[in-house]
């Protein structure tokens, strides 16, 4: 059964209870083999306002290993934390959580698009969610935030151990020819290997997982519609 957020800790607003939050939640995060039966995978993706301050979180339940979509779940609030790199699962976090609970079915395993254990405190958004949601969880994020790595080869299933102070955090894996690579980390209840074999699968004939590529139309999408309800004349640029 998932943690609750609210019991565990009410979302903080300011750095000092957020880093508290991700000292004592990281004893919590278990890099293991996989030991359940995938069946339906989420992908989770959030989009902000462009003036920062109106978050719109989207999470797509999908069949696997098929990736047939199952099930949408949408959520729109207002930003409670500042963008702040390191701490964004409080910015993100509030809004996946009320998509999440607004789901008929429980997802497997979860894959964000952002980070897991490749985090300064190893409690990145992935790691975060994954264990106030009890469930296995993979970060695959677009964009380094710390760490160093080789360059993987330029085929499909390359990849580089991704490095941070001696110890392996997360894998630098090509997921097409032709493209930059992306950043997997396992979150929770997941290692490092079964991650990266995951986000493999989960990509087809584009750079992103598919769960996370649906998931980031499906929250553009969202934040579009509010804002032409609610801006009249509003034309912004996908923004996240």
């Amino acid at each position: 059964m998932s943690l609750d957020p609210a019991a565990v800790h009410p979302w903080p607003r300011d750095f000092a209870n957020a880093r508290a939050v991700q000292e004592d939640l990281c004893k919590r995060v278990r890099i293991q083999k996989l030991r359940r039966r995938v069946r339906i995978v989420a992908g989770c993706d959030v989009s902000i306002e462009k003036d920062g301050k109106r978050v719109f979180g989207a999470i797509i339940l999908m069949s696997w290993p098929g990736l047939e979509r199952l099930e949408t779940s949408t959520a729109v609030g207002e930003a409670s934390f500042p963008y702040v790199p390191g701490y964004l699962s409080f910015r993100e976090g509030p809004l996946l959580d009320q998509a999440f609970r607004g789901l008929r079915d429980r997802p497997d395993l979860v894959i964000f698009d952002g980070q897991g254990f490749a985090h300064p405190r190893r409690f990145g958004l992935a790691c975060h969610l994954g264990v106030l949601w009890d469930v296995p969880s993979i970060g695959c994020a677009k964009t380094r935030l710390i760490g160093e790595a080789d360059t993987p080869g330029s085929r499909k299933g390359d990849w580089t151990p991704l490095l941070h102070k001696g110890e392996v955090i997360g894998s630098v894996v090509r997921t097409r020819e032709g493209t930059k690579p992306v950043y997997v980390s396992p979150g929770h209840r997941i290692d490092h290997e079964g991650a990266r074999e995951a986000v493999l699968m989960a990509t087809s004939r584009f750079r992103l997982p598919e769960p996370t590529r649906r998931a980031h139309g499906e929250v553009n999408a969202l934040r579009r519609a509010w804002l032409a309800r609610n801006v009249p004349g509003s034309r912004q640029k996908n923004v996240k």
